[in-house]
């Protein structure tokens, strides 16, 4: 649905409760629904609004008098006019079994201040970048392989997902050629930009935890790569908690030292949510 057609959608949500001081109230522009279990939206972008590619901003609903907040990542580039988001659905989640149910023309708010440890400026420039996530983790990674940014500092960039069933690999799919065929890095990607995916429960062309292919190697065996080395490769980690420990912990076995924002390095982990 395009944004002249969702303009004209009226909401049939109520605001009841005012709107939070330092906090942005803007407007769903569309939601697509993956499965049951996920979905994205986009909101409008507040013109004052900053950020930088892979970082995460808190977001909630105006449905109470102090709104549940929860730590979401940008899936939107800095450079785009909107702001997208990526969300698993949970049927008692204090947040999401609300969120999940937004129309365009709806309320979300947003508070000022994004932060993050998946951004560029905390790792040092390299021949590889692997980013490695599961689930709804690939968000941050669906903003910075649409930052030209990324092109600069990295000769190949490498985005492996994983999820339990085919349909979760929509997202990164749609994602994946969306970004191929953008006007803007369209052209930085070509031979650059690849997509690895694996599913844990539904038969898939490859299957198994991404721990699971980097310690048997079958993931560089598909991608025609070497093992991780500090030499040549750099890593951003985001997915569930388990997940992030055991990437986590065959990363530094290769070598490689975690980074941050003040002291960039070699690898980084996103630990403000479970994605």
């Amino acid at each position: 649905m395009n944004t002249a057609v969702t303009n004209k959608i009226e909401s049939d949500q109520k605001l009841e409760f005012p709107i939070p001081a330092g906090v942005y109230a803007e407007r769903v522009v569309s939601v697509k629904h993956y499965t049951d279990r996920l979905f994205s939206f986009r909101i409008t972008r507040p013109q004052t609004f900053r950020f930088r590619s892979g970082e995460f901003v808190m977001i909630g609903l105006p449905n109470a008098e102090k709104p549940v907040f929860r730590a979401y990542s940008i899936a939107s580039p800095s450079w785009d006019e909107e702001v997208e988001f990526f969300s698993i659905k949970v049927p008692e989640g204090p947040l999401t079994q609300h969120l999940q149910k937004i129309q365009p023309g709806d309320t979300v708010l947003m508070r000022q201040k994004s932060t993050g440890t998946l951004v560029n400026d905390a790792l040092t420039p390299a021949k590889r970048l692997y980013m490695f996530s599961t689930g709804t983790g690939i968000a941050p990674f669906a903003s910075l392989i649409r930052d030209p940014d990324t092109y600069e500092k990295f000769d190949q960039i490498i985005l492996t997902h994983t999820t339990r069933d085919v349909a979760e690999l929509d997202y990164g799919k749609e994602l994946i050629e969306a970004t191929r065929n953008d006007p803007l890095i369209g052209e930085l990607t070509e031979g650059r930009l690849h997509h690895f995916t694996s599913t844990t429960r539904e038969e898939s062309p490859v299957m198994g935890r991404i721990t699971t292919l980097i310690e048997n190697g079958e993931l560089f065996r598909h991608l025609g790569t070497e093992p991780l080395s500090r030499e040549n490769d750099r890593v951003m980690i985001c997915g569930s908690m388990e997940m992030l420990k055991d990437v986590k912990n065959l990363v530094e076995k290769a070598g490689l030292e975690e980074g941050s924002n003040a002291a960039p390095a070699d690898f980084v982990v996103e630990r403000a949510f479970v994605g």
